[in-house]
């Protein structure tokens, strides 16, 4: 049985795209079948590799009922790594989904087989906590949270925490949090130092290994269609999102 996991923070620009897309990259070359579900009206990991935006099937389909999610599947060009794409048009349905009574489960129940049929489901969420990010959290066995290592990251972080918290009193109590995974680190600054040492003392137990550093061919990959692992394969990013996997793969 596989395992969805949302990727999600409702901070924008911290790497949830980034991740989402090169993690499971990088557990598809592991030889595990993956899914990469985009839930962004900006499409990012839908361009990411390389999709178009405009394209048919996407998930928005399978919010408004026309389709279940293994319906709207279509391979990404990378062996064992499949996708939903988005569309602009789910922009609508963060005003649609709340008129809807029961609509926060609409994702969860638009799942189908995935779980038969991959190891793992990627949820990549918007920057917020909308109704498509709380439909993923309704989904989603885990969560993952990229936390960028600036100041801001730590006062967001505490709201973060306290939805998830209610998602799992009130709607999903078998949601966890699989971790936290640092990202754009600059290690020669002393603020993203002291960003990772304060994570760390507060989360110990939820805190990957695996730091992702700030890095040009990270930022570049999306532009040519490609996760890092295809378009930088030794590079930096590439190697600590294989690290990444390995953790999340060990975590179940």
């Amino acid at each position: 049985m596989g395992s969805v996991v949302a990727i999600a923070n409702q901070k924008g620009g911290v790497g949830k795209t980034t991740t989402a897309v090169n993690l499971g990259a990088s557990i598809a070359d592991a030889g595990h079948r993956t899914l990469l579900v985009d839930l962004d009206p900006q499409c990012n990991a839908t361009v990411a590799l390389g999709l178009p935006k405009d394209g048919s099937p996407n998930v928005y389909g399978c919010l408004s009922g026309e389709r279940s999610l293994p319906a709207a599947v279509i391979p990404s060009g990378i062996e064992n790594l499949d996708v939903v794409p988005s569309t602009p048009e789910l922009a609508g349905a963060n005003a649609e989904l709340p008129r809807i009574a029961g609509s926060e489960a609409t994702l969860q129940g638009s799942l189908g087989d995935v779980r038969e049929r991959y190891l793992f489901t990627l949820l990549d969420c918007p920057p917020s906590l909308g109704p498509l990010t709380v439909n993923a959290l309704v989904a989603a066995d885990k969560v993952i949270v990229p936390v960028q290592t600036e100041y801001f990251a730590l006062e967001g972080l505490a709201l973060l925490l306290d939805t998830l918290s209610l998602i799992q009193r009130e709607l999903n109590p078998r949601l966890t949090v699989a971790g936290m995974i640092l990202t754009m680190h600059d290690g020669r600054t002393r603020l993203a130092r002291d960003v990772e040492r304060e994570v760390r003392r507060h989360f110990p137990d939820l805190v990957f290994n695996t730091v992702v550093p700030r890095s040009v061919r990270l930022g570049e990959a999306p532009s040519f269609g490609l996760p890092v692992l295809r378009h930088a394969p030794n590079s930096a990013g590439s190697a600590a999102y294989l690290r990444l996997a390995r953790e999340v793969a060990a975590r179940g």
